[in-house]
């Protein structure tokens, strides 16, 4: 790495210099949150059962008692032995931060085509505890974006991200859509992020982020990331 070496004086006039572009960032970020907040929500009237370990479960089991839901698309698919890398970074932080906000009203579960049994074979490898169930059954995946028929790929009618990405190849995507149930128990979408706004959930980034190397990326985004125990 190749970096100018100054005097600590002149190394805090750069710092300070940055630091009120981060401000101003952070100020923008409170204003684009608040604005997020706000969004009109869509009611879900449609009866979706997953399946979880315990068997069958709707929608509304997956609040565990909570008014929010925060369901992170895992891109585990049926007949695959892949296990997504980049979805796995993220799982890897889901465990330490629900402790917390599972006490501020917000359950979580990851969702995946994949049958059940192959959900809990990666799970138990990965060690991870949050709640993982099943939409192989239902149409889930698909009314959320995440996942794309062969018809629909074929004949280019396939986007994600809101139509922003064109899929040709790949049956499942990833992203994070959140739910909130009112007070007489009525289901809404409130809220769906794909692609690079699924760098809110990567905490390890935002460490990285601070060294001179950064991502590591060399070209390739998340090229280095491996699952945990491949390192």
């Amino acid at each position: 790495m190749q970096h100018s070496v100054v005097s600590r004086n002149e190394w805090l006039d750069a710092r300070k210099a940055l630091l009120a572009k981060e401000l101003d960032l952070t100020h923008d970020l409170d204003a684009l949150r608040a604005e997020r907040r706000q969004l009109p929500w869509v009611r879900i009237d449609k009866p979706y059962v997953f399946e979880g370990p315990a068997g069958p479960c709707a929608l509304e089991d997956l609040f565990e008692g909570r008014s929010q839901l925060a369901v992170y698309h895992f891109m585990l698919t049926p007949g695959s032995d892949h296990i997504c890398s980049g979805c796995s970074f993220i799982a890897d932080n889901i465990d330490a931060a629900r402790q917390h906000f599972e006490h501020a009203d917000l359950a979580f579960a990851a969702v995946s085509r994949a049958p059940i049994k192959r959900i809990m074979e990666v799970k138990d490898r990965m060690g991870w505890t949050f709640n993982w169930v099943s939409s192989g059954g239902n149409d889930f995946n698909y009314d959320f974006g995440v996942s794309f028929t062969e018809e629909d790929r074929a004949s280019g009618r396939a986007t994600y991200n809101y139509g922003k990405t064109k899929i040709e190849k790949a049956q499942d995507m990833f992203g994070v859509s959140v739910f909130a149930k009112d007070e007489a128990g009525a289901l809404y979408h409130t809220y769906s992020t794909y692609h690079r706004g699924a760098e809110l959930l990567m905490g390890a980034f935002n460490w990285l982020d601070l060294t001179p190397k950064g991502r590591n990326e060399n070209g390739s985004i998340m090229g280095w990331v491996k699952l945990h125990d491949s390192y």
